[in-house]
């Protein structure tokens, strides 16, 4: 199994990888919790893994959002409450792994055409951007969906879904258990479009510390959709990918869809509050 890694300083990242795109981001205030505590959920507008907003749920630009705790699924559209900020507050009431997933519903807007190149030469998008290039078009449609996805082990790391994809358009799915790794472990996850393994998929790993450093490492998926990194300090694991190609539908020039997972590793099953103390939210 052939790794390129490199880690670089959030100084440096600032320059480095210049992403123009926004992500949306869950993340609970603690991803390791015992049996009984509530998860808190959070979302948030991120640049570079930097919080720029706090977000509301809101209903209308919900598609799917979800929970699955072992093979049990839930349905979170029903308890979560229009404007709440976390978007959204329950109980564990199992021990093992569980996953939040959200899809947010498409959106089209229309991008300028020098922002819109930028997305696509800074995502490494080069076949689209040289096709936008030769276009005469000032600015163009872009239809956007969101996927999201976090996984918080609740006592014990058992649990055999995280695994399992959840036939979203575009998504990322460990294929190993990161509750379960080690310091130097190896990772493997897979990223797939309209359930196909993408290829040349290009996906950054951002790792957030609780000190506030945030490192960043490029990836690139092989000829079976298949990424490859390390656990190497503790911290919040963000990847994130974004896929663009000429739109299908006559309402757009272009599709964009963009998947962000985020997990947590400690050597000790612990971790500080994930909001606060690794930056997110007010410090107090």
């Amino acid at each position: 199994m052939k790794h390129t890694y490199f880690f670089i300083s959030f100084l440096f990242l600032l320059t480095a990888f210049k992403a123009s795109a926004q992500d949306y981001i869950l993340l609970p205030e603690n991803f390791f919790l015992h049996k009984g505590d509530n998860l808190i959920l959070h979302l948030i507008n991120a640049s570079q893994f930097v919080k720029q907003d706090e977000l509301k749920y809101e209903a209308s630009k919900t598609a799917q959002f979800m929970v699955i705790a072992g093979a049990k699924k839930a349905d979170l559209t029903t308890v979560a409450k229009e404007g709440a900020s976390p978007i959204v507050t329950f109980k564990t009431e199992s021990e093992g792994l569980y996953m939040v997933a959200m899809t947010r519903k498409p959106i089209t807007d229309e991008i300028d055409r020098d922002d819109f190149l930028k997305i696509l030469d800074d995502e490494g998008l080069t076949k689209e951007s040289e096709k936008a290039k030769n276009g005469s078009k000032d600015s163009f449609r872009e239809k956007y969906t969101w996927y999201l996805k976090s996984l918080i082990q609740v006592d014990k790391n058992s649990g055999k879904y995280f695994d399992k994809p959840l036939n979203e358009d575009f998504e990322i799915v460990l294929k190993d258990n990161p509750y379960k790794g080690h310091y130097g472990d190896d990772l493997v996850a897979v990223v797939s479009l309209k359930g196909k393994p993408l290829s040349n998929a290009n996906v950054i790993l951002y790792i957030k510390t609780s000190t506030g450093n945030i490192f960043a490492q490029k990836l690139s998926s092989d000829r079976e959709g298949k990424i490859y990194f390390k656990l190497t300090r503790e911290g919040i694991y963000l990847l994130r990918s974004t896929y663009i190609e000429p739109s299908k539908d006559k309402s757009a020039d272009f599709e964009t869809w963009m998947t962000s997972f985020t997990f947590g590793f400690s050597s000790s099953s612990e971790m500080p509050n994930t909001y606060k103390e690794f930056g997110f939210g007010d410090k107090h």
